[in-house]
């Protein structure tokens, strides 16, 4: 019987790709057996009328080893 956990992460990029990305390499460090990501929202950070930085709000999902 296989039993997954998910976890909730907050990461920034220059692009959604690369906020996601981070959020995957940076749980990685911590977390084995990443299996899924779910991108719960998406915002964009404004600086001077431009987006400077995306933020992912992210459930990170692994399997626990017995």
């Amino acid at each position: 019987m296989t039993i997954a956990k998910v976890i909730e992460v907050l990461a920034e990029g220059s692009s959604i790709e690369a906020a996601v990305e981070a959020a995957v390499s940076e749980a990685g460090q911590t977390v084995r057996g990443i299996k899924h990501v779910y991108v719960e929202a998406i915002q964009a950070i404004v600086e001077n009328d431009k987006i400077t930085k995306y933020r992912v709000n992210a459930k990170v999902t692994f399997v626990i080893e017995s």
